[in-house]
């Protein structure tokens, strides 16, 4: 395992892209007589004979707010730098309902299953419709920030014939996703994560998480009383369970940073994303932490000996 700190500026302070003229098509990935699910696809300017790679975004909000549009600036680099990438609408089951410590558990767990099940909705049209838009359904990675990871972690992991909602749009037997980028994402069972079915993944978060735990703890870190009381397992327990596994993982940890910084390298230093998105396609395989001071300090992040 190889650990480095990183204290550039960069990292905290690097630029927004600038791919606004980039253009995308909007398309409905699933409807039926009361649902109707966009996306926006971003594709290279430039086609190409080469199928290209596809990367699906879900945005962060809790499952109850929040815009695909939030996914474009991370979409957009994408595609200037080669890949299909599409930014999703999903199911917002939480929207007006209560999702801290005194909801309904049950609820909180549809919800990570809608979430989940619209990636696979999303995967079952571009796999459908991979000819139409050039595209290699062996090389789909999954993305997503905050409930959007949390979402994706689960879309990756979970039994699919066991949570699937949608049988009319099933996916094949023997798919696997090529990678995920999880922003500020938990998993609710590292158990469900095994030598068979993982992937690499890539992790950024901020050890003082209030919301989503960085390491082991409860949602929200409510009450063991509470009536909405989960367990979650975040990006520092799945980058050590992956370890353990010997898989192909990195873990950006922002020392002192709060939920502020589920969004991060989707917005600033996207190029760090595409360099791991570039290194599973070559077939890299690395183990690799990288530590940013953000300058903030607190008893979460202390717990952490290399945030001292």
């Amino acid at each position: 395992m190889r650990f480095a700190l990183l204290l550039l500026a960069l990292l905290l302070t690097g630029l927004v892209s600038t791919a606004q003229n980039q253009k995308f098509t909007t398309l409905t990935y699933y409807q039926d007589d009361t649902l109707k699910l966009e996306l926006d696809l971003f594709l290279p300017k430039k086609p190409g004979k080469q199928k290209l790679p596809l990367v699906l975004f879900e945005h962060g909000g809790g499952f109850s707010g929040g815009e695909r549009s939030s996914g474009h600036s991370f979409s957009a680099y994408l595609a200037e730098k080669g890949y299909a990438a599409a930014t999703l609408t999903y199911t917002l089951y939480m929207k007006n309902k209560n999702f801290g410590c005194d909801g309904k558990l049950p609820e909180k767990i549809k919800a990570f299953q809608y979430g989940a099940n619209d990636f696979w909705l999303a995967t079952a049209f571009f796999l459908q419709n991979a000819d139409k838009y050039n595209l290699d359904v062996s090389k789909i990675f999954l993305a997503g920030s905050s409930a959007g990871a949390e979402a994706a972690l689960h879309a990756a992991f979970w039994d699919y014939k066991t949570m699937n909602l949608y049988p009319k749009n099933p996916l094949p037997a023997n798919f696997k996703y090529k990678g995920l980028i999880s922003g500020s994402g938990a998993l609710m069972d590292l158990n469900l994560i095994t030598p068979q079915n993982m992937i690499p993944a890539l992790f950024f978060h901020g050890n003082a998480d209030p919301v989503v735990p960085y390491g082991t703890a409860a949602h929200h870190y409510c009450p063991t009383n509470a009536s909405n009381w989960l367990l979650l397992h975040g990006s520092y327990s799945i980058y050590q369970h992956l370890v353990k596994l010997n898989g192909s993982t990195r873990l950006v940890t922002y020392c002192g940073g709060g939920h502020e910084f589920s969004g991060e390298l989707f917005h600033k230093n996207q190029q760090i994303l595409v360099d791991f998105l570039d290194s599973v396609l070559a077939g890299q395989k690395t183990q690799e932490h990288l530590i940013v001071s953000t300058g903030k300090t607190n008893e979460r992040s202390k717990a952490y000996q290399f945030c001292d």
